[in-house]
């Protein structure tokens, strides 16, 4: 191809080349100068150079296009973790709340529902303490529902009327309220720790502290129920045991008898309790009353407080005859004018002269007991008439079969002198239950 006879070697030379080409009829020749052919080499030494270049980072580029993904999704997945972290925290705060929340509401329901409980009892209560006071005499001198102090020093005072409770809880709520935000638990074990002195430290105390006083009041109800009760029955058990003693007529027993008891063991609750003890309480001052009633029929009061005894019941010596003789009742020594009361409520049936008493007076008291009251100066009722205890029905005197002014005073049932000392001494045993 090349015509030439110069060197063969092709770009070496300063004379230009002559390239040329033949094909078939036709003939082609280019001439090229050296430094076209420098160029020419240089950009093509420089291509390969850029490809080869260009190859290296394109495999280089996927080992830093791989590390880098790499590292993205670690710090993705890494973010993924954290989150879903945060989620699982803000999940159990959230039922942590929730639960609190739960919590607290049925705390703060069961107080109120107490606090009903309480009021209702009071209530109850009122018109047995009022009927207690007349019955046994000893009421408590605090409300019932007086409050104790809880913690904090909040001083909880108040009536039943007034709940005590109101203002715990009304702490309760301000504690809360200015409290830290942190979610809380109000049981006392928990799984994550708080502050010594957090909300839900300070609401757990209050609590604690609320329940007892409710807790509180309901003992000391009870426990002064049980007391008048207990009263009660005493007050019975000596009225009885006094007539008893004295001879004198009485119902069937009275009061608790604990020696004989048995049957089944049967859990009761606070509120079965309390109507128990109501129950027995209002038996208590029924048995009482029931006693006193019968004991304030009979002839128990002194018809001349104060004054001796000058001639006693029994058998003496008569004053007029000198003989021995039945004296049927009391001699009282009394001046001419002296009031003469009843000893016993009851109806007049005798109102006048009646031969050796004199002026006399005779009251019927009922089951068959009466009293006489003889030697009068002066009447002042008239047969039919009812009169009560400390009722005055005459002037004392000397009249009838007497040697001077004094009181004769009998008692007979159904008709039969009894000897009165025996009822005035039951009258002074229990005069402090009547």
């Amino acid at each position: 191809m090349n015509a030439t006879g110069q060197s063969a070697v092709f770009g070496r030379r300063k004379e230009p080349h002559t390239i040329i080409i033949a094909r078939g009829d036709q003939i082609r020749h280019f001439t090229i100068r050296p430094w076209l052919a420098a160029f020419i080499g240089s950009a093509l030494a420089g291509i390969a150079i850029g490809y080869l270049l260009a190859t290296s980072y394109l495999v280089l580029r996927d080992d830093l296009i791989g590390a880098t993904t790499a590292r993205q999704a670690r710090m993705q997945q890494a973010y993924e973790d954290r989150i879903s972290a945060l989620r699982a925290q803000v999940d159990r705060i959230t039922s942590r709340q929730l639960l609190d929340q739960q919590l607290m509401e049925t705390k703060v329901s069961e107080l109120l529902e107490r606090q009903t409980q309480l009021s209702q009892r009071h209530g109850r209560l009122g018109p047995l303490l009022e009927r207690a006071e007349g019955e046994v005499g000893t009421v408590p001198a605090e409300d019932p529902a007086a409050a104790a102090k809880p913690d904090k020093g909040a001083e909880v005072t108040g009536s039943i009327g007034q709940p005590a409770q109101n203002y715990a809880i009304a702490s309760l709520g301000a504690d809360l309220g200015t409290a830290d935000t942190r979610p809380f638990s109000l049981w006392s074990t928990r799984t994550d720790p708080l502050p010594s002195d957090s909300a839900a430290d300070r609401a757990d105390r209050l609590f604690v502290s609320i329940n007892q006083s409710l807790k509180s009041i309901e003992n000391e109800q009870l426990s002064r129920i049980n007391t008048l009760a207990d009263n009660a029955y005493k007050s019975a058990d000596a009225i009885q045991q006094a007539l008893r003693t004295a001879g004198l007529p009485v119902d069937s027993d009275f009061g608790k008898n604990e020696s004989d008891v048995g049957g089944p063991l049967i859990p009761l609750d606070s509120s079965m309790i309390f109507d128990s003890k109501v129950k027995e309480l209002d038996e208590a001052l029924d048995a009482l009353d029931h006693l006193k009633k019968e004991a304030r029929r009979l002839p128990l009061e002194n018809p001349a407080p104060g004054h001796s005894v000058t001639s006693p019941f029994g058998v003496r010596t008569d004053p007029i005859l000198g003989t021995a003789a039945l004296h049927s009742g009391m001699d009282f020594r009394a001046p001419i004018g002296m009031a003469a009361k009843v000893t016993a409520p009851g109806i007049v049936t005798k109102a006048g002269w009646n031969g050796g008493y004199g002026r006399m007076v005779e009251i019927d008291h009922g089951n068959g007991f009466a009293t006489r009251y003889g030697h009068l100066s002066e009447i002042d009722v008239t047969v039919g008439e009812k009169v009560d205890a400390g009722a005055v029905i005459g002037k004392t005197g000397s009249s009838g079969r007497s040697t001077g002014p004094h009181l004769h005073y009998e008692v007979r049932h159904n008709g039969e002198a009894i000897d009165p000392l025996r009822f005035l001494t039951v009258g002074r045993k229990v005069a402090q239950y009547l």
